[in-house]
């Protein structure tokens, strides 16, 4: 089969022929239809990500095999079944949740395999969705998305799963308190969304570009703030109509992080969810006397992606803008070009 995969120390995306996978025992074998790009891909193929002073978190130097097949945002059509699956089917088309544990930890046990110590993820410890074919270790990590668009259904396995995981740290709050959502690409439009849907009314975003405020608007955000020009601590709670009750920062590194904490009301939570990287230096006695939660969040749980892909099946969540391009060796590099430079609205996804 084709793969669009990295080698160790090198950026470039190789086209590579790969042995197609056979599955056995629960193992299903799923024809790639839909491959979103992330994020998380663009820190992957540079080998890691930035520590701030602590230098950077090599992903070869973490045991990580080469070559590496990412994308784990994916819709497919079975093409093979092992012996033991019992629900699916060849021809079944399913979104894959591609956050997999080891199966026999307690977290694994628990149903948090996105908690494992030692995960096996889907484009990332194992091979992605950048290829013809992909091989899921078992039946119950794929999803039955029948009624929803396959691009934007790809999108749920990560950007909308994040999302969604991110808003269950902060809610139930009153429904005119203050959230601010720093970034608006597309987690931050999917959480604006998912937010709406949940019945939240007052919702601040901060982005640095005005188009992606402009779709926030669209998606239902109550208020924007442009970072740069205003932007501010003043600026964001003014816009809130008061301080923040919680932030969920998408972007997540040395400056949103400190603006996140400035922002927050006595006794705020702030979610600290994007990847972009850095550190950020804070007042030890001020999370003290002003009671602030700081917890970090990464994607979400096997449950949680089924129940959003319930919500999404009822026609309560607006959809994110999908731009469409054909899964190649040369689109995937362009695509993580275009998203390492920034300013792409809502998700890309790669077609089949």
């Amino acid at each position: 089969m084709h793969a669009f995969a990295v080698l160790p120390d090198d950026a470039t995306i190789h086209d590579l022929e790969l042995s197609t996978p056979s599955p056995e025992g629960r193992q299903v074998l799923l024809k790639v239809m839909r491959a979103g790009v992330c994020h998380t891909d663009t820190h992957l193929r540079e080998g890691g990500y930035d520590l701030g002073s602590r230098g950077q978190m090599s992903m070869k130097d973490r045991g990580i095999q080469y070559p590496m097949v990412l994308g784990h945002e994916v819709v497919g059509v079975v093409a093979q079944v092992g012996t033991h699956v019992e629900s699916v089917r060849v021809g079944d088309v399913r979104l894959i949740y591609p956050w997999i544990g080891c199966g026999t930890c307690r977290q694994c046990r628990e149903g948090h395999d996105n908690r494992c110590a030692a995960g096996q993820n889907l484009g990332v410890a194992r091979h992605g969705g950048y290829a013809e074919y992909i091989m899921v270790p078992d039946e119950k990590y794929l999803l039955d998305i029948d009624g929803l668009d396959p691009s934007w259904a790809a999108t749920l396995a990560c950007s909308g799963l994040t999302a969604h995981s991110a808003v269950d740290k902060v809610l139930p709050l009153e429904p005119d308190e203050p959230v601010v959502i720093f970034g608006a690409g597309g987690l931050g439009l999917t959480a604006i969304a998912i937010l709406r849907a949940r019945g939240h009314r007052n919702i601040c975003t901060v982005d640095v570009a005005e188009r992606n405020l402009a779709l926030a608007r669209e998606m239902g955000a109550t208020s924007t703030v442009l970072s740069g020009a205003d932007g501010g601590a003043a600026d964001i709670q003014r816009a809130a109509g008061g301080p923040a009750s919680a932030v969920v920062d998408f972007v997540n590194n040395g400056a949103t992080a400190t603006s996140a904490f400035d922002v927050l009301a006595k006794a705020g939570t702030m979610v600290q969810v994007g990847l972009f990287g850095g550190e950020v230096t804070l007042p030890t006695a001020m999370l003290a006397l002003r009671m602030i939660r700081i917890e970090g969040s990464f994607v979400g749980t096997l449950s949680q992606l089924q129940d959003l892909v319930r919500i999404a099946k009822t026609g309560k969540l607006p959809t994110i803008p999908v731009s469409e391009r054909t899964l190649s060796a040369a689109e995937v590099s362009r695509a993580l070009d275009d998203l390492t430079a920034g300013g792409i609205a809502g998700r890309i996804v790669l077609t089949a």
